[in-house]
């Protein structure tokens, strides 16, 4: 379903990763993982089409997004690839549900789908009761619910999460970690999760790591 091959990427003299292979299914949950500086962030965000491989091809879904256009690149990646962040990067002047609505809004959804799609998400991750409130009156977890589901309102063959537990509490990581194993089972969702964190990194289906740029056997 996801397929990166021979990533290279530098950034001046200074090698980041260095021909890294990667293979994800749909339906499984694999987490990054690797010291500061190994690669793990870079890697996911060329998945995620934020950023451009010196050498290799990334393909999702059959496409291969080096043929892709910016703009549309653009909109294949609003519409296929789900993102989740440490600080969760939701809207201020907006209620949870219109920063869960906007990719659908951006994706020419109507209205009405998509704050019905939105408050399935929101129920669904039990944050439903919180759908007009903004950001700065929502606790962390609570932003990171909001934030999956901003992530998963156009149904993406894939989410990416980059260190999302790494502003919450011990008790709201741990919630947020199981949410991705209830999402995957009740979704048939795929995750890349770039961590630090060893509970999240164990509960994923597959551990892959990163040193020096280079994926290490298993």
């Amino acid at each position: 379903m996801l397929s990166a091959r021979g990533i290279y990427k530098s950034y001046g003299a200074l090698p980041i990763l260095k021909g890294v292979d990667l293979e994800v299914a749909t339906g499984e949950i694999v987490s990054l993982v690797g010291a500061s500086g190994a690669g793990k962030s870079t890697l996911l965000h060329i998945i995620g089409t934020l950023d451009r491989p010196d050498r290799g091809t990334v393909s999702l879904q059959g496409t291969d997004i080096s043929t892709l256009t910016p703009k549309q690149l653009s909109a294949f990646r609003n519409e296929h690839i789900g993102f989740v962040f440490q600080f969760h990067h939701l809207l201020p002047e907006f209620t949870a549900l219109e920063n869960v609505c906007i990719p659908a809004y951006i994706k020419k959804v109507s209205p009405k789908a998509a704050e019905q799609r939105a408050m399935e998400l929101l129920a669904l991750l039990g944050v439903a009761h919180r759908k007009g409130h903004k950001p700065g009156e929502l606790s962390g977890g609570e932003q990171q619910r909001v934030a999956v589901a901003r992530a998963l309102v156009n149904r993406p063959a894939v989410v990416l999460a980059d260190e999302p537990s790494g502003n919450l509490d011990s008790e709201n990581a741990a919630a947020l970690h199981q949410l991705f194993v209830d999402l995957r089972t009740q979704l048939n969702q795929t995750f890349v999760v770039v961590t630090h964190n060893e509970e999240l990194a164990s509960i994923a289906d597959r551990m892959v790591h990163i040193k020096d740029g280079v994926i290490q056997p298993d």
